[in-house]
């Protein structure tokens, strides 16, 4: 089996370590995204659930709402516009700023994918997290053994199944 260089390095390659765990949560995500027919990539929800909460804002204020960068910002409203989940509206008087909105079809969906998926994804994520402690490199390396011993879908697969039998 080959070393894990990343982990090996701790401090050192902490950034590199939280992005392998940020891809590994969305990739996960992504699937439980896609059981239930949202059909968008993961890395597009924060942007619209900004919207859903804060209502109509600018490039700008949705990049720093979601900590993503504007060129980051732009390439998802594109696709999202292209999708018919949100608009720009231009304010009389003021022709630079154009608020983005979600319109009502990005609306439906944000609410159809916080009844469903998110909460599923949230349970699973806080499942994890509540069994670490200790040290930050300790606490890092049992979420990522937990993500590779037992994915998301998995957990939230285990939980539904458990609700059935305490119901029966």
């Amino acid at each position: 089996m080959t070393q894990d260089i990343v982990e090996q390095l701790g401090h050192l390659a902490l950034g590199s370590r939280f992005k392998r765990i940020g891809e590994q949560l969305q990739a996960q995500a992504q699937v439980l995204l896609d059981a239930e027919g949202l059909g968008l990539p993961a890395s597009h929800f924060p942007l619209l659930a900004a919207l859903d909460r804060l209502g109509p804002l600018s490039v700008g204020e949705i990049a720093e709402a979601v900590g993503v960068s504007q060129p980051g910002i732009t390439r998802q409203l594109v696709r999202l516009e292209i999708e018919g989940l949100v608009k720009s509206q231009r304010l009389s008087g003021d022709r630079r700023r154009r608020p983005i909105m979600l319109t009502v079809a990005g609306s439906l969906l944000v609410t159809r994918a916080r009844k469903s998926a998110w909460a599923k994804i949230e349970t699973a994520v806080a499942g994890i997290c509540e069994e670490l402690d200790g040290p930050l490199l300790n606490q890092l390396a049992a979420l990522e053994q937990q993500l590779k011993h037992s994915s998301l879908a998995a957990r939230v697969a285990s939980k539904t199944r458990d609700r059935r039998h305490a119901r029966a």
